[in-house]
């Protein structure tokens, strides 16, 4: 354990943090999936991507992560059924082996890996690339297809190569019969399958379409074998279903059926085909469609009987397969659940419900369903506001989808339950608010907000009457092909305009703010009924008809005037429009004194929504911030003009270093001075920057705070603004009903029709006029103050109103406290000076102790523009510790990060994936499972053990992954004496506190 580096508490208190930003999860859908699998036996699934990651997954909770050395393509994924080994096919042409081993718990590692060896006289080695795998049921061979036409064969699971069984197309073609032969070459492997009755032989399709049954013991092909049919999809759109009678020859040749004919059709990339008990087969498959009008969907077909469904996705289908019996003693595969891999989603279908309709997605779900703009974390939800929205959650999903169980149901979670919801809310590009349950490894969606229906869009559906040929049942009866729009994966959005830029939730009073790019701030409060209600519109004039601005950007959204439909759930109360529509850059609520602030590049307001009453609204531009009119939707910005300030710069920053190097008593002095410091720890020079800096009146942050800002006796509401240029405004709030003395309620029949008033107090401007990050009160005792309702409702320990207070702001060159009422400087850290970085992200982080139940520590932390976190105490600005997080090529990452109170955080590894950490020893969120196999237990080969994660550091990836042969106590297993116990073990994944 890291210890503090402080020795103000005794040994048992330091043990609050852990020895590194420890990544415990990913949560989300992997980016650029490339394969998929199924263990029909452990009932696990593998995704592998496009970066040489394989996830395994199971039961809500079982999650074990793989990565290859190389980021090269996985093409292909296999399960050894039972096992827990998987086999893995990348772009580079090497297969590789995988086992979910026991090394002080348990990790999905490589163990070895395979490359085909090009054939002798042959110069082009495309003839011995991979084109499929097949494993056959002893699970102790594997065939390989290549593009060459041979097939070959590796033992399991020493992947060896079986020289004296290797296929050769020559081979092939000299056993068929001439009426058989299609020219000099079959063309590459498409497919292998075994024999479902005769094991060891295998069927092999060629792309020139001969269809093949090889049997290695006799080396011999043959058309067909005795009952046996085979399903054979085409390019052309076409399919045919070869129905073989006694002896080896089989029936005439079927007609070829093409469902979506007679005009010309994409190819059907998969068929398969399932037999039910009831007498008609489930066929299932991809493509096919009429090129020339529907060539650009991407479609699944399922068909039983007259029920003809085509599933209609919004992105390429990757692979899919279904949940049906495997068992030889059942006659009938019965499938129960069709699991699709899409390139942005995963959707399940329920084949045993009538209809057909989809499963929710406990795991996988799309975070990225529409563009992630923002996040909100809200820790210890109360459990009222967590049942209300489940409810809301619950009243949102369609008769399209069933509450069957999740299909994919191998392994066993054994976290405990979470003792407290958390919430992770993420505004999207559409304008919508997605609530997740983050309590525990799986990212669940509970519910979604949008915020459309408040304003006219171009494609609003409130605006036209409804047409009943909408309905889909009718549509589904008229249209052919029978389409039907499954998956929420929509990356577009009608208006950019309503994307979410903000987000602050009160889970005490349910009250959300969300404010979007078009200047828009709604206020909603939760209701469990629907309501149909107008929407109170307020502008606030930002400018205050300050003269020389012209605002040359995107319009306001237009509001809705009319009763809008608003389901149970959050709905909007009050709508704030900020003139000129810019993007809002920052909000802060404080429910209990019904206040809301916001600002944008042009200044902050403050409004009373229960009042409905703007209380202020004050400019921050400065005369030369012309870019600031041009909003971030606006095409006015030109080349010529960014190049001109850039010179700009470069010629103040000459000018200013030639008239530094005048010869002055001053100057004299000054070097001097500068002698004596470099003795002293190094320090950077930081240079001011220029107040004619464009966009440095954008509003960085905002907040609240019960503190003391006229005198030392006297405190009050107050609210605090930071901006780009460094400067900082303090207002002090008259706020009717809260004050020393008076009640803490607002909204009472006392208050009557006294309103709101805003007075500035302090303003406090920062030497190098770096932008503001952060701003946070803290009481006597140095604590940050408590949320709202907390003190007032005992939730929190009551802040220490008797000493002084300070006030913590963070810039991003350094870190400095100020006392209060008087806002002189206590203490600093300049941490562009010593650190060379800046400031990017900040908050004042809760830390519990492992040694002593009843111990904490508030702590600061910033992330910086290098992907490091800083830890310093509060209010003395020591540093603790530094941590490696991420990396600083990851500019979106470190943008998207948002931490929890209590030492967590979330950031965004790809647009699809939030990666999870933990500073704190105490509180961590990773997976803690079991996965019973029926193997010959391995002695572990001591390799490192591999994390949970695919988004390691570069050391990270190499600990574990090198390429070995595994050693085996045994011969494989399809040789092994009948009498031989097979032992049945548990696997414990790895849980690091």
């Amino acid at each position: 354990m890291i210890r503090w580096l402080t020795n103000l508490y005794p040994p048992s208190h330091t043990h609050m943090h852990t020895d590194g930003a420890f990544k415990t999860v990913e949560h989300g859908f992997p980016h650029q999936p490339s394969a998929l699998a199924f263990d029909p036996k452990l009932q696990l699934m593998a995704i592998g991507t496009k970066s040489g990651a394989i996830k395994v997954y199971g039961v809500p909770g079982v999650e074990f992560t793989g990565l290859h050395k190389d980021t090269t393509a996985v093409t292909q994924i296999h399960f050894l059924p039972g096992q827990g080994r998987l086999l893995s096919l990348l772009d580079d042409n090497t297969i590789h082996l995988w086992e979910l081993v026991r090394d002080s718990g348990v990790c999905l590692q490589e163990v070895s890996s395979y490359t085909l060896p090009g054939r002798p006289g042959i110069e082009s080695c495309s003839a011995t690339r991979v084109t499929v795998l097949h494993l056959l049921r002893s699970c102790d061979l594997l065939c390989i297809g290549t593009e060459g036409g041979g097939v070959y064969f590796l033992e399991l699971p020493l992947l060896s190569l079986k020289d004296g069984d290797t296929l050769l197309q020559d081979q092939v073609v000299q056993s068929l019969p001439d009426d058989y032969r299609c020219g000099k070459s079959l063309g590459p492997v498409e497919s292998i399958q075994e024999h479902p009755q005769q094991p060891g032989k295998i069927l092999i399709g060629y792309s020139r379409g001969l269809v093949i049954l090889w049997a290695p013991t006799c080396l011999q092909a043959t058309l067909l074998s005795l009952f046996l049919s085979v399903s054979v999809s085409h390019n052309d759109g076409g399919y045919c279903v070869w129905t073989v009678t006694s002896g080896n020859g089989c029936s005439a040749q079927p007609s070829t059926t093409i469902p979506y004919g007679p005009f010309p059709c994409k190819a059907i990339n998969k068929i398969l085909w399932r037999t039910t008990q009831t007498g008609s087969p489930v066929l299932l498959y991809s493509g096919g469609m009429p090129r020339a009008s529907y060539g650009d969907r991407h479609c699944l077909t399922v068909q039983q009987d007259k029920t003809h469904v085509t599933l209609d996705f919004t992105s390429r289908v990757i692979d899919f397969f279904t949940v049906h019996n495997i068992e030889q003693e059942k006659e009938f595969d019965e499938a129960s659940a069709l699991v699709v891999l899409l390139e942005e989603e995963l959707v399940v279908i329920d084949l045993q419900t009538p209809g057909w309709p989809t499963l929710p997605t406990p795991y996988l779900a799309p975070l990225h369903s529409s563009a992630i703009t923002c996040s909100f974390h809200i820790s210890s939800v109360p459990p009222k506001l967590w049942e209300r929205l489940v409810n809301a959650g619950k009243a949102q999903q369609g008769h399209q989808q069933t509450h069957r169980t999740w299909p994919i149901c191998g392994g066993k979670n054994l976290a405990p339950p979470s003792k407290q919801h958390e919430l992770l809310l993420t505004g999207h590009e559409d304008g919508t608010v997605r609530f997740w349950d983050a309590s525990g490894v799986a990212l669940t969606p509970i519910y979604k907000l949008s915020t459309a229906n408040v304003f006219h869009t171009d494609c609003d559906p409130c605006d036209d009457p409804p047409d009943p040929s909408d309905d889909p049942d009718m549509q589904q009866e008229e249209e052919w092909p029978p389409f039907r729009k499954v998956g929420c994966f929509d990356p577009y959005s009608d208006d950019p305009r309503l994307g979410i830029q903000k987000i602050s939730l009160c889970k005490y009073s349910n009250k959300l703010v969300v404010a979007g790019t078009a200047g828009q701030v709604i206020v909603l409060g939760l209701n469990e009924e629907r309501s149909d209600h107008s929407v109170e519109v307020s502008v606030v004039d930002l400018l205050q008809d300050r003269e020389g601005f012209t605002w040359k950007g995107h319009d306001r959204l237009e509001p809705r005037l009319k009763p809008a439909p608003f389901p149970p759930g959050f709905q909007p109360q009050a709508l704030v429009q900020c003139l000129p529509p810019a993007s809002v850059t920052a909000v802060a609520l404080h429910a209990e004194w019904n206040l809301i602030s916001f600002g944008t590049s042009h200044g902050f307001g403050l409004f009373d929504y229960h009042k409905r009453n703007a209380v202020l609204a004050r400019c921050t531009l400065h005369p030369n911030d012309s870019l600031a009119m041009e909003g971030p939707l606006s095409r006015v910005k030109s080349l010529k003009k960014s190049l001109r300030q850039s010179f700009r710069r470069i010629r103040k920053s000459r000018v200013s270093g030639k008239k530094r190097t005048i010869t002055t008593p001053t100057s004299k002095a000054n070097a001097a001075l500068a002698e004596q410091e470099d003795v002293a720890p190094v320090q950077r020079r930081i240079e001011p920057r220029s107040a004619d800096d464009s966009l440095s009146g954008v509003v960085r942050c905002l907040c609240f705070a019960d503190t003391f800002l006229r005198d030392g006796t006297h405190h009050g509401p107050t609210l605090w603004a930071g901006t780009n240029s460094g400067s900082v405004y303090a207002y002090a709030l008259e706020v009717p009903g809260v004050g020393s003395g008076r009640a803490s309620e607002r909204g009472g029949a006392g208050d009557g029709s006294a309103c709101v008033e805003a007075l500035l107090g302090k303003e406090i401007q920062l030497m190098h006029r770096a932008p503001v990050v952060s701003i946070c009160v803290l009481d006597g005792r140095g604590k940050p103050l408590p949320d709202p309702y907390e003190a007032s409702q005992d939730l929190a320990i009551a802040p220490d109103m008797t000493n002084a207070h300070s006030v913590l702001i963070a810039s991003e060159e350094q870190l400095k406290v100020f006392s209060l009422p008087k806002v002189s400087a206590k203490t600093k850290f300049k941490l562009t000076a010593h650190e060379g970085c800046r400031v990017r992200k900040v908050a004042v982080v809760l830390f519990l102790s492992t040694a002593q139940e009843d111990y904490s520590e508030h702590t600061l932390v910033c992330l910086t523009n290098l992907g490091d976190l800083h830890l310093f105490n509060v209010p003395g600005l020591r540093p603790q510790v530094r941590y490696s997080c991420i990396r600083k090529e990851d500019i979106s990452g470190i943008a998207s990060c948002v931490f929890t109170k209590n030492g967590q955080g979330f950031y965004l590894i790809s647009p699809s994936e939030y990666e999870r950490f933990s500073l704190s020893a105490k509180v961590l969120t990773a997976p803690l499972c079991s996965v019973q196999l029926d193997r010959v237990l391995d002695a572990s080969d001591g390799t490192t053990l591999q994390a949970n994660g695919t988004h390691k550091n570069q050391m990270g990836q190499a600990e574990g992954m090198c390429t070995h042969t595994h050693t085996h106590t045994h011969t494989h297993t399809h040789t092994l004496s009948p009498c031989l116990l097979f032992r049945v073990f548990t696997l414990f994944s790895l849980r690091t506190s």
